[in-house]
C-alpha cells in the first residue's frame, strides 16, 4: 500500500495536475533539491519552457530514482518560473509532459514565480519531497 494519499476535497475547485492535499505515512524522508535543465555537463538544454521543464522534471525524477523511490512517491513539488504567464500558457503541454514522465498520481503542488534562477538561462526550476515506505 502507498505511503500517500491524495485528497481532493469536493468542497474545493477539481484540482487540474496537482492534488489540493497528500498525507504520507512512510518511513523515510527525501528531499529533492531543485532541478532545471542542465545536462550532466551542467549546461542548460533547452530553448522554450516545455523544453526546459521535461529536463528538469526528468532530472529531479532522476535523483528521486536514485534515492529509491518513484513519481508515486512524490508528496509535495513546487515549480519555481521566470514567466509565469508563459508557464500558463503552456500548461497543457506541461501537463501532458508530467503525464508522460510522471504519470497522474499527482503531488500537493505550487509554481511561484520569479525573477530569475541560479543559471541565468533556466527558465524552470523543480524541487520536492517524497515519501517512501
Amino acid at each position: 500500500m502507498s505511503p500517500i494519499h491524495r485528497i481532493n476535497p469536493a468542497e474545493l475547485s477539481p484540482p487540474a495536475g496537482f492534488s489540493h492535499a497528500v498525507t504520507a505515512t512512510g518511513s523515510q524522508l527525501v528531499f529533492l533539491a531543485g532541478q532545471t535543465a542542465l545536462d550532466q555537463q551542467g549546461g542548460i538544454v533547452g530553448d522554450t519552457l516545455p523544453e526546459q521543464f521535461a529536463t528538469a522534471l526528468g532530472n529531479l525524477l532522476t535523483a528521486l530514482r536514485a534515492a529509491g523511490g518513484s513519481p508515486q512517491d512524490l508528496a509535495r513539488v513546487t515549480v519555481y518560473a521566470t514567466d509565469v504567464a508563459d508557464y500558463r500558457e503552456h500548461a497543457a503541454e506541461l501537463g501532458r509532459i508530467w503525464r508522460r514522465l510522471a504519470g497522474r498520481d499527482y503531488p500537493a503542488m505550487a509554481v511561484i514565480g520569479t525573477a530569475r534562477l541560479w543559471d541565468e538561462q533556466a527558465l524552470v526550476e523543480i524541487d520536492g519531497v517524497a515519501v517512501l515506505p
